[in-house]
């Protein structure tokens, strides 16, 4: 029987480690490498153009790779539903295959492709290789239900076997073997089409900072490779200034459309790892962006109201501002705020901003400071940012907006404060906001304190060249957090909360995750990074806080998390970005396991002496006693502990001891008390989920 196989690239954009293309080659007498495009969808999508000229050079690059091996690309214009009758009838076809969709909206069209091809008698193969794990059998060990804290999705990962192994490239003898005659006239049929074709204007259009392709995506791994020293001494980079800017080894836009297999840059890190320390096994955190992804990905794929609030089980329902006005300020860049306006400027310009950047402007649009839905903040991701990914973009900006899995809402950037310390010197403000590049350091985070004769000197008079702030940040961020006070207190889910009622006053940071980059972790569970993730991960990725009061202490251990980076990764800074600084001190997780992660510490208002002991005591203590139960409850009064009815092997001493250490409890403060207690619910909420870890 004669086997004529089309393989369907959407996702995967890639020769290498590409299961579904090696079946489509298994004892095929001809293969066509199709990608379907629909042009009008271009023009109505909410996608930009430096979006459509990375997909285009990927689509670019794949039709080169496949020339070599004297095959080409088939870049068929029309939607999947209209074209697949015709080419399965023109060409004859018996296999389809393609790489598995684990979105929602994915899963349905593909649900429809392959009941038509089961019309029209076609075989249809389906393989996983965009995601490391099988996001079902996460689910089915988490209860049939996705783990919503990324502790608890460490410790269903540490449980499973490693990822499979990737395979190797595609070669010339397989193609030999099912050669496919090609028309001389392919381009003018089959041909990758131009940016003008889609309707984009070039004109102004800068040069792309990124470049898509596979090709570009294997330079860009051996130069991330390179850092040996790095990933072998697990350091964590610093935030400086350069981490702010594009790194020609940050991969998360490449792991986003798939010219980048995630399992070989997993097992790449791997055995780099245990290469240079001598075949010890690497932690977890080692592979933090691609976990974040995978988390993202996990949370996402049975819930298609995923990407927004109403309907969404598990986001709460915020009373967002309806703003046009003050939304369209701050996605284009004119807030008055030049960290916030820089950052945005670069996103529209480049396609790529720093996780931390993401954090700072998801942070200002939502609950820091203008009060609108992350819904909308989102939208305007989805339609620049290189990187940005269905699953990841949502859960990203629900954990920042406090929406979801992250609801430590009392941390909050600074849109002055922030920026200062990431890059004292504004060289990344005179860069991407070129009117203010004559102000002095003094003032060039708040340029509208300059005096007079500053700004004029400056050639930027505030008000006249370039806007007042927008919004006064110190009222908007106070009224905001009580305004996120009150949605929880109506939570009946939620521990804790009475001990929020006056708004710490210390200045900290927290540190949650955002997008889906390279390899790090990020959150109030999740470990620190490791340094190959922090280099690795440019992109989108997990919520991180600094807080509304200026803050000289604080430091950029935000840096160590971020899931916006979906998948990315970029060398530099934590999450995927390049050069980060973390300075938060971990701990070993409560469970043993083969990858052994890291958590970093809880920040405490409990003074100097206090801050971070108990958690890291608690922990310790935890280790020792790991065959007990862990279901018990603090009611946060002064030695009322109640142990739950299922508590077995522990007795309420040893819970208290647990609990609150050698600590003497009448040491406390009502104030310290009131932190403490916050702890313990939420130690109990990390170690009593899902049952034992």
């Amino acid at each position: 029987m004669v086997v004529n196989s089309v393989h369907w690239f959407r996702k995967g954009l890639r020769l290498h480690d590409n299961p579904a293309l090696q079946e489509a080659l298994n004892g095929a007498d001809t293969v066509r490498c199709v990608y379907i495009l629909d042009p009008w969808f271009a023009g109505s999508a909410n996608v930009g153009v430096n979006r459509w000229r990375f997909l285009l050079e990927s689509l670019e690059d794949l039709d080169i790779s496949l020339r070599k091996l004297n095959s080409r690309l088939f870049v068929v214009r029309g939607q999947p539903t209209d074209v697949f009758p015709r080419i399965f009838k023109e060409w004859k076809v018996t296999r389809l295959t393609f790489e598995y969709d684990t979105e929602p909206y994915g899963k349905e069209r593909d649900g429809a492709i392959i009941k038509m091809a089961h019309e029209f008698s076609v075989e249809t193969i389906i393989r996983n290789s965009h995601t490391l794990y099988n996001l079902d059998r996460i689910i089915e060990m988490n209860n049939n239900s996705p783990p919503l804290t990324f502790k608890r999705f460490q410790t269903i990962v540490s449980r499973l076997e490693l990822p499979r192994r990737p395979l190797p490239p595609i070669t010339q003898q397989q193609m030999d073997r099912c050669r496919t005659h090609i028309a001389d006239n392919h381009d003018q049929h089959y041909s990758v089409p131009s940016l003008e074709e889609l309707g984009f204007k070039m004109e102004g259009l800068p040069p792309a900072v990124w470049q898509g392709g596979e090709s570009k995506a294997l330079d860009r791994l051996n130069k991330h490779l390179d850092r040996k020293v790095w990933v072998a001494n697990f350091e964590h980079p610093r935030v400086n200034t350069c981490s702010l800017f594009a790194s020609p080894t940050g991969l998360s836009p490449y792991l986003r459309f798939g010219c980048l297999s995630c399992r070989v840059f997993y097992y790449n890190l791997r055995e780099l790892y245990m290469k240079l320390r001598k075949r010890c096994s690497p932690p977890l955190s080692l592979f933090g962006q691609l976990l974040w992804r995978e988390f993202f990905y996990t949370a996402a794929t049975n819930n298609p109201s995923f990407d927004r609030m109403e309907g969404n089980p598990i986001c709460v329902q915020i009373p967002w501002d309806q703003n046009p006005e003050a939304l369209a300020k701050w996605a284009e860049g004119r807030t008055g705020f030049p960290w916030i306006d820089a950052i945005m400027t670069q996103l529209r310009q480049e396609g790529w901003i720093h996780h931390l950047a993401r954090h700072a402007v998801a942070c200002f649009l939502t609950r820091g400071d203008l009060w609108i839905s992350w819904e909308s903040g989102m939208k305007v991701f989805e339609e620049l940012l290189l990187d940005a990914d269905w699953s990841v973009n949502a859960g990203s900006w629900m954990w920042l907006s406090c929406s979801a899995f992250f609801q430590q809402f009392f941390h909050c950037y600074c849109p002055v404060g922030f920026g200062r310390r990431t890059d004292p010197s504004g060289d990344y403000i005179r860069r991407y906001i070129p009117i203010l590049k004559d102000y002095p350091n003094r003032y060039i985070y708040e340029p509208w304190n300059a005096p007079a004769s500053v700004q004029k000197a400056a050639n930027c008079v505030v008000g006249v060249d370039y806007p007042k702030p927008m919004i006064n940040h110190a009222e908007a961020s106070r009224l905001n957090i009580e305004r996120m006070k009150q949605v929880y207190q109506q939570l009946s889910h939620y521990r804790g909360l009475s001990l929020l009622a006056s708004v710490p006053t210390i200045q900290e940071e927290a540190e949650p995750p955002m997008t889906d980059e390279s390899q790090t972790s990020s959150g109030p569970d999740s470990p620190c990074r490791a340094p190959a993730d922090y280099e690795a991960a440019n992109c989108s990725t997990a919520p991180d806080s600094s807080t509304v009061f200026a803050s000289s202490t604080a430091t950029a251990a935000a840096a160590a998390h971020d899931p916006f980076l979906a998948p990315s990764t970029s060398s530099g800074p934590p999450s995927a970005p390049t050069e980060a600084v973390t300075t938060t001190s971990t701990d070993p997780p409560l469970a043993a396991s083969p990858h052994q992660a890291t958590a970093p510490g809880q920040a405490s208002s409990l003074g100097q002496r206090r801050r971070g002991l108990l958690p890291r005591r608690l922990r310790q203590r935890h280790r020792s006693r790991q065959s007990c139960t862990r279901e018990a409850e603090w009611t946060g009064t002064r030695g009322d502990f109640k142990p739950s009815t299922q508590t077995t092997g522990l007795r309420t001493d040893t819970w208290k001891e647990l609990l609150t250490d050698d600590f003497s409890l009448d040491e406390f403060e009502d104030e310290d008390l009131s932190e403490l207690t916050e702890i313990t619910d939420q130690y109990h909420d990390q170690v009593g989920e899902g049952g034992e870890e």
